[in-house]
């Protein structure tokens, strides 16, 4: 007889798409609502808008407060599973027209044209956008960093893709000093960026951790496929202390603390070690 090892994750994907053809749910609203509607709440616990009380402020974040899968989440390894099979992220990004953007709580870049796609399990994601939060929101065995980027992907059927890069204070990062200048005079209005090249966004390793979550800013959308980039970039104080800034909310941190995670899979992929990859 003979066994065959099944991805967990390429099951609940599986099941997934099989839930959204019968019971579609309209993840591009989920989306522009995480673009848009980050005013009503804060990072503060006591305002009474702070994360504990997210699922209370609206009747279409009630996943923030009750959900079974919400991110960030707290990377332990004694809870990764290696598995190889997962394969390379397969990037397919391409130059656009893009804007940034403050949306209350973060910057954020948007693309206004195709900027290309990520490739996960045979299924395409859109590159949408990204933004910044700090300090970072996943943890390692409980370790915090100075700054996460996240970077938000939609396939056709409306699910979300985010793929998590996190830093420490160190050099400067090259991404945030292309956009620096623009980052310091965005105001209320939307800024135009031009042509926006989604290559300037440095990965610097292979490896990476892959867990099915949600949005960590309300709605909290679930079954979000999370890719966390295994290594930690260096991003300077003035950077992050800019960003901040440029938010104008009054809060030094706009960063969800991690959630409960027990049941949740978390995967790891590394590359064969004859490759010679990080």
């Amino acid at each position: 007889m003979i066994f065959f090892h099944i991805n967990p994750i390429t099951i609940f994907l599986f099941l997934t798409s099989l839930i959204l053809s019968s019971h579609p749910y309209n993840f591009s609203a989920a989306s522009d609502s995480e673009v848009d509607d980050e005013i009503p709440f804060t990072y503060t616990e006591g305002t009474g808008k702070g994360p504990k009380k997210w699922g209370q402020i609206d009747p279409r974040w009630k996943a923030c407060g009750n959900g079974k899968m919400q991110s960030p989440i707290d990377l332990l390894n004694r809870r990764v599973q290696v598995f190889p099979s997962l394969g390379k992220l397969k990037r397919d990004y391409q130059p656009a027209p893009a804007v940034v953007k403050n949306r209350g709580h973060d910057i954020t870049v948007m693309w206004k044209g195709d900027a290309g796609k990520i490739n996960i399990n045979g299924t395409d994601y859109k590159l949408l956008q990204f933004h910044w939060h700090s300090p970072s929101e996943h943890t390692f065995n409980g370790s915090r960093y100075d700054l996460e980027l996240h970077i938000v992907h939609l396939s056709s059927s409306g699910e979300i893709a985010v793929v998590g890069i996190v830093y420490k204070y160190g050099r400067p990062d090259p991404l945030l000093s292309k956009l620096f200048h623009h980052i310091k005079s965005v105001g209320k209005e939307e800024r135009d960026l031009g042509i926006f090249n989604p290559g300037a966004i440095k990965f610097g390793s292979r490896k990476y951790y892959r867990y099915i979550g949600s949005l960590t800013v309300p709605p909290c959308t679930e079954g979000v496929i999370w890719t966390i980039v295994k290594k930690v970039r260096t991003v300077s104080r003035e950077q992050v202390r800019a960003l901040r800034e440029a938010v104008h909310d009054g809060f030094e941190a706009n960063a969800r603390p991690t959630q409960r995670s027990g049941d949740i899979a978390v995967e790891f992929y590394t590359p064969k070690e004859n490759g010679g990859s990080t």
